[in-house]
């Protein structure tokens, strides 16, 4: 298949949103905890977590625009000035699914996912329990894209939780967390280590 401009275009929302969901391939996922200044949590799953840099540690992730119905995760991050990410594992895919349903500002995913909240000591917000590869972040910048009104959400790392068994010769193997992939809207995927190279260096690259 071979689709123009034009022809994207054309699509019906729902037939754009599986096909350019799906174009860059198998993404993160991952569940966002946040809580409200009133205490209520709240947990969403997001496909658009990025690396931003090592030093400062940063993370950025795309926050849809925001609607009486969407958009507690932003409006969380901004009040506290914290948040959380955990990996996905197989074992709760479809509870991690369903919390990316439009639920009332009131109703925790947590609760009605089955989903557990975890703290630790001076952290407000809540990591998902059922995770064994957690990441709490500070919130720094929120950069807002014009051009279809989301935001690109900017964090910096403050705790890192990861099994030690997550650690093959000082490097993370993501296999041996049990991480899993999203593709689309509701498609996820194993993570099968196939490769491991050392870090390119021109001097050092093979003739192919």
């Amino acid at each position: 298949m071979h689709y123009k401009k034009q022809a994207i275009e054309k699509m019906s929302r729902v037939e754009r949103l599986k096909i350019i969901n799906s174009v860059t391939g198998i993404k993160p996922a991952n569940l966002i905890g946040t809580i409200s200044n009133t205490g209520k949590t709240n947990v969403a799953i997001f496909s658009s977590i990025v690396h931003l840099g090592s030093d400062p540690a940063l993370l950025g992730f795309i926050s849809r625009p925001q609607t009486a119905e969407v958009g507690h995760t932003l409006r969380n991050i901004k009040s506290n000035g914290q948040y959380t990410i955990s990996h996905i594992h197989p074992e709760f895919i479809k509870n991690a699914h369903y919390t990316s349903a439009k639920f009332d500002k009131d109703v925790s995913e947590f609760d009605r996912c089955g989903l557990t909240e975890e703290y630790i000591t001076d952290f407000k917000a809540p990591f998902v329990k059922e995770s064994s590869f957690k990441i709490g972040m500070r919130f720094k910048e929120a950069i807002d894209i014009k051009l279809n009104g989301t935001c690109l959400v900017i964090g910096e790392i403050e705790h890192l939780i990861i099994p030690q068994t997550a650690f093959v010769n000082d490097m993370i193997d993501l296999e041996q967390t049990n991480g899993v992939g999203i593709s689309g809207l509701n498609s996820y995927y194993e993570l099968k280590k196939i490769a491991s190279y050392p870090y390119a260096r021109v001097s050092e690259v093979p003739k192919f």
